[in-house]
C-alpha cells in the first residue's frame, strides 16, 4: 500500500512482440495489487478513528469466524 512519501505510480514495460491487450491486462493486475484505488476509496470521505477501529475489529471477527467454521467442518 502506498503510504507516506512512497510513489504511487504503476509502470509496465512492454515485452518484445507483446499484444497490447495482454499489456493492458498486466497493467490492470499490477494496478489492483498496488492498492492505489482502494486507498483512494478509503480517503474519499473522512472516517473517525473510532469508526476505523470498529470496522477493523468487525472484519477480524468475520475472518476468524469463517476460519473457525472451515476448521470445524473438516
Amino acid at each position: 500500500m502506498p503510504k507516506g512519501n512512497k510513489p504511487s505510480h504503476v509502470t509496465v514495460v512492454p515485452k518484445k512482440n507483446e499484444h497490447p491487450d495482454k499489456l493492458i491486462r498486466r497493467f490492470m493486475r499490477k494496478f489492483k495489487k498496488s492498492g492505489v484505488l482502494d486507498e483512494l476509496r478509503d480517503r474519499r470521505y473522512y472516517e473517525k478513528p473510532s469508526v476505523k477501529r470498529r470496522k477493523a475489529r468487525q472484519q477480524r471477527e468475520r475472518v476468524l469466524k469463517k476460519l473457525q467454521e472451515a476448521s470445524n467442518s473438516k
